[in-house]
């Protein structure tokens, strides 16, 4: 017990000047990482304010999508009881870049992680960007095997590409242990994907027309020819609640046909706000049909 301090540092008793000397230079510390932001609090903040920010997506006038479209992945999940799920960045405060000179706005490291999350409402953490790989401008169409990238938003989102590459005994999904996914800094083969048609018999034909917004389509990883993937089986534990994990690998029935974990669709903006996808719409209008239904039926027993 001889290293234990039984007294207060203001009584002078023993290395006195030394522990007086250690509660300022903690309070200094404290001081100084707080006016940079570095406390753990401070980062929890603004890792939440920054990645929850709402994000406009795109609005397609002609039905189709387009490079340079702001939009949100989502895996509909029709016949499974997992429900929808969007592709969503998976990070903490530990990814957020350090404070210096030179970077005085946050943004976040890679490689990050991806899950697949339960919020349908845009923001930083769910909206990508289809970038070309090939050259293509911004604003062309983007066709059926036509190669791209998907991009995270600029700035707090750090422009992050979506990634993959075949699994090893090192590197591979947490949970199934299939193929990763990763979001990465440095642009190169790993983060090309394709668009492939829903329906195997019309696939061959299909090749080389542009791709319908809000309609299912799989997406294939252009190295290891794997399909993006939800897995409502396997779920992870996230700042921001559960989440289903999302890896490359195609799931086929024995028709060997793609299943409902393979199905996406890209979803933009509704031309009339453009804060809120398509899917949202359809979801409150639904619930608003439901809504209006028991009235009747309340109506007509209160009749009866």
């Amino acid at each position: 017990m001889a290293h234990v301090r039984t007294y207060n540092p203001r009584v002078r008793v023993g290395n006195w000047k030394e522990d007086v000397t250690l509660e300022e230079e903690t309070l200094k510390n404290f001081l100084l990482q707080k006016d940079r932001g570095e406390l753990t609090v401070q980062k929890e903040g603004a890792l939440r304010q920054n990645i929850l920010k709402p994000v406009s997506l795109s609005v397609s006038q002609d039905g189709f999508l387009h490079f340079g479209d702001t939009i949100m992945l989502v895996n509909s999940g029709e016949h499974d009881q997992r429900g929808s799920c969007v592709l969503s960045i998976i990070a903490d405060s530990s990814n957020i870049a350090p404070h210096s000179q030179t970077n005085s706005v946050p943004r976040l490291l890679g490689p990050l992680q991806v899950g697949g999350s339960h919020s349908m409402t845009p923001c930083v953490r769910n909206a990508f960007i289809i970038t070309s790989v090939d050259g293509t401008s911004d604003g062309e169409v983007l066709r059926y095997d036509q190669s791209f990238a998907l991009r995270t938003t600029a700035g707090f989102a750090g422009e992050l590409f979506l990634a993959s590459d075949h699994r090893t005994f090192l590197k591979c999904a947490k949970k199934s242990r299939l193929q990763e996914l990763s979001l990465l800094e440095e642009f190169d083969f790993l983060c090309w994907w394709k668009v492939i048609y829903f329906d195997p018999q019309e696939r061959l034909e299909s090749e080389g027309y542009p791709v319908e917004v809000n309609s299912k389509v799989l997406i294939s990883h252009c190295k290891t020819n794997q399909c993006l993937a939800a897995l409502g089986n396997h779920i992870l534990w996230t700042p921001f609640g559960k989440e289903y994990e999302l890896t490359a690998h195609t799931f086929l029935d024995s028709h060997k046909a793609e299943q409902d974990n393979n199905h996406w669709l890209f979803f933009t903006a509704h031309p009339a706000n453009q804060n809120q996808s398509l899917m949202q719409l359809q979801q409150d209008t639904v619930i608003t049909d439901e809504h209006r239904e028991n009235q009747e039926d309340t109506q007509v027993k209160e009749c009866s």
